[in-house]
């Protein structure tokens, strides 16, 4: 079985940010694997030296980007596990800085094979890697010598940072009522390296049409310490907690087993006009 997805996120709308990520996996036996890639549109920024604060008229255009490697395994009916190798690239005006990250997880389900309602539990460690620095002709600068009529290129040394490393405890729970419609309650947390730890719930349901769950609708809230506040200090998040999202997928070549998929998702946040992401997928 193949799956293909491509999926375009406008982040924050009014920022001007956009993200296109493609993703391709393929089941091989008892595990699968998958390759995806990730492009950031940061946008314009201009220019601006010391002698020009306000701006040369000159603009340039930072790039990230990265590069994902997975594999995951089914170790028995209760057990599987996954392991992303991720290549991190951000170009930045001159300068880029490259690093390696690495994400673990793993599942267990409760419960009998033939029974379809099971406790799903899952841990994930992300982002676990290298520090990343910034190199490059744009950390040059001229500077006067001390004591002297003339001038030297000083290249500026940038200080290594780490990347944002976070562990992710997830628990779900499937109902189903009849043999078409499901109900899934999701809960999770999530504690992060660098900033505030969060708590997510959520509810998927599924309605089945013949031998395909053809609709989802989903809805959610994660919470952190001062999310409910207004833009004051105690508040670190443009996010406000609220997602929802919605998929519709179809048989497309009187094969069950190939699907055409559509997702869209949304994130509110103040400012701004929410996150809104929009993608295509396609299972053979």
């Amino acid at each position: 079985r193949t799956q293909l997805e491509f999926n375009h996120t406008r982040w924050l709308v009014g920022s001007d940010i956009n993200i296109n990520a493609f993703g391709y996996a393929q089941k091989i036996g008892d595990g699968a694997i998958g390759l995806s890639l990730v492009s950031y549109d940061l946008g314009e920024i201009p220019v601006t030296t010391t002698n020009l604060p306000e701006g040369t008229g000159a603009t340039y255009k930072p790039r990230i980007s990265n590069f994902s490697f997975a594999y995951s395994r089914k170790f028995a009916d209760y057990l599987s596990g996954g392991l992303v190798i991720r290549g991190v690239s951000e170009n930045i005006a001159d300068a880029k800085a490259f690093g390696i990250a690495m994400d673990i997880g793993i599942q267990y389900i409760t419960g009998p094979a033939e029974h379809p309602e099971k406790i799903k539990l899952g841990v994930a460690l992300r982002n676990i890697g290298t520090p990343m620095k910034y190199e490059g002709d744009g950390l040059a600068f001229k500077a006067d010598v001390p004591e002297g009529t003339y001038q030297s290129t000083v290249l500026f040394r940038s200080e290594d940072f780490e990347l944002p490393s976070l562990l992710t405890i997830g628990l779900a729970y499937d109902f189903y009522f009849g043999a078409k419609n499901r109900l899934t309650a999701v809960g999770n947390f999530v504690s992060n390296s660098f900033y505030k730890d969060q708590f997510g719930v959520g509810l998927e349901y599924g309605l089945k049409v013949k031998n395909t769950e053809m609709f989802m609708l989903r809805a959610g809230y994660r919470y952190e310490d001062g999310i409910t506040g207004g833009t004051d200090e105690n508040r670190t998040t443009v996010n406000t907690g609220f997602a929802a999202g919605a998929t519709f997928q179809t048989p497309f070549t009187g094969n069950d087993k190939t699907l055409l998929g559509i997702n869209y998702s949304y994130r509110s946040s103040n400012p701004f006009d929410g996150t809104h992401s929009l993608g295509i997928r396609l299972s053979l």
